[in-house]
């Protein structure tokens, strides 16, 4: 049985997913799948991805892996990463496409004239590094208030219960960086490539046994 599996449906930064994985679990056994009875099988799933939720969902579907996400998203340790989070809401803006609706909510872009508090343009995507305040969470231990993720995204979930919020950051106004509830966590940014605190949230949730 192996010990997490990282959802292959051709769309996620998986080569880096799963070196960090590696590096924080040396001794776990981590596959990158794109095996439905894997997934089922993992003790633990992490839902990686990058590109266009259109084509995101599209592929999720050829490849046979709805269901076997599904149910890890109930039933085991699961965390989502990028696209991996906006994925379990129900909506997205980008491409008008209904995601997984395992969450309620919508996920939507950004304002396309964002300015700082200097009256200076704000680009979209939203890129780079960004302070990140977190809720109280098992996952968040160690990691320090304002402490700073890597972010690639145009979009961002608006979840229609404030109760899943465990991370918000600015850009420039307050949006919605992280979820989570019971089994499930997922995250806007990239914990893959955020240096030390995204390892230790990489090391909190391998050792997160909510259930």
């Amino acid at each position: 049985m192996v010990d997490i599996a990282i959802v292959d449906y051709g769309m996620g930064n998986l080569r880096s997913v799963y070196q960090a994985v590696h590096k924080v679990a040396p001794a776990a056994e981590v596959c990158v799948t794109e095996d439905a009875k894997v997934i089922a099988n993992a003790q633990r799933v992490i839902f990686p991805g990058q590109g266009a939720m259109p084509d995101c969902m599209r592929e999720l579907d050829a490849r046979g892996l709805r269901q076997a996400v599904l149910d890890a998203a109930h039933n085991k340790p699961f965390l989502g990463i990028c696209i991996g989070l906006q994925m379990l809401f129900e909506h997205s803006a980008e491409g008008d496409v209904p995601g997984l609706g395992i969450l309620k909510g919508d996920v939507i872009r950004f304002a396309p004239e964002l300015k700082d508090a200097q009256g200076n343009k704000l680009k979209v995507p939203h890129m780079g590094w960004n302070q990140v305040r977190h809720a109280d969470h098992l996952l968040w231990q160690g990691i320090a208030q304002d402490a700073r993720f890597y972010y690639v995204h145009s979009y961002y979930v608006k979840p229609r219960d404030t109760d899943l919020t465990q991370a918000t950051s600015d850009y420039p106004t307050p949006f919605v960086s992280a979820v989570g509830r019971d089994n499930l966590f997922a995250v806007q940014f990239h914990p893959e490539k955020s240096a030390a605190a995204g390892l230790r949230l990489l090391h909190n949730f391998v050792n997160w046994n909510p259930l």
